[in-house]
């Protein structure tokens, strides 16, 4: 799969990484795409340095939106040609002292965050996965065999549910399904499955609690 990565920090950079392991073509991207020449060594296989713009040029099969969740709006307007009929899978998560008074407006709405991405990308099949997870385990806990962690998605279609399931599985975790997006209000931030790594079975027990 060609995998474009919207914001190469800790979580961007991790799963970009994993990906490019997995065997998928990575497209990093930030801003400024010629500081992300160490990353994309580390990741080797098929990754490369993009700049936003080109990333989503490239036509890949998802994207992943890695960035702060103040940059959804502009990121939407600007590249609207480009993500029509893609798969958008959203690792953001709304924090008003960083992303400022839009973010605040968003968790006090009747909508949730990713409700709030899928509305903006609206000509884009929305998953959400990724936001959950603390970025070391996501570093330090993929491609293992055994003691697996659970990393909690949901999808608006049966494509982007297909898609976000196998790139988590192709990382070494397992994939739980909470639901459509309507159902994420558990995964958002001080919500009931924000930040716990925990198993399968353990991780199924609490969504149903």
């Amino acid at each position: 799969m060609k995998i474009g990565v919207i914001g190469s920090g800790n979580i961007g950079g991790n799963l970009g990484k994993h990906w490019a392991k997995a065997g998928h073509e990575v497209l990093f991207s930030s801003r400024h795409p010629e500081q992300l020449n160490d990353l994309v060594k580390e990741a080797g296989g098929k990754a490369k340095a993009v700049s936003v713009e080109k990333a989503f040029e490239a036509n890949a099969d998802a994207y992943v939106l890695a960035m702060p969740f103040k940059a959804i709006d502009q990121l939407s307007e600007l590249y609207a040609g480009e993500y029509g009929n893609k798969v958008i899978i959203d690792a953001t998560n709304p924090y008003p002292e960083r992303d400022g008074e839009m973010a605040q407006e968003v968790r006090d709405s009747n909508r949730n965050a990713s409700e709030y991405t899928a509305m903006k990308f609206s000509t884009a099949k929305t998953a959400k996965a990724f936001n959950t997870i603390h970025a070391e385990h996501l570093k330090e806990r993929a491609f293992r065999n055994s003691e697996k962690l659970a990393v909690p998605y949901a999808a608006q279609d049966q494509e982007s549910k297909q898609v976000t399931q196998t790139l988590i599985e192709d990382i070494g975790f397992d994939a739980v399904y909470v639901g459509d997006l309507g159902k994420t209000n558990i995964m958002d931030p001080d919500q009931k499955i924000y930040g716990k790594s925990m198993d399968r079975q353990h991780l199924e027990d609490l969504i149903n609690s």
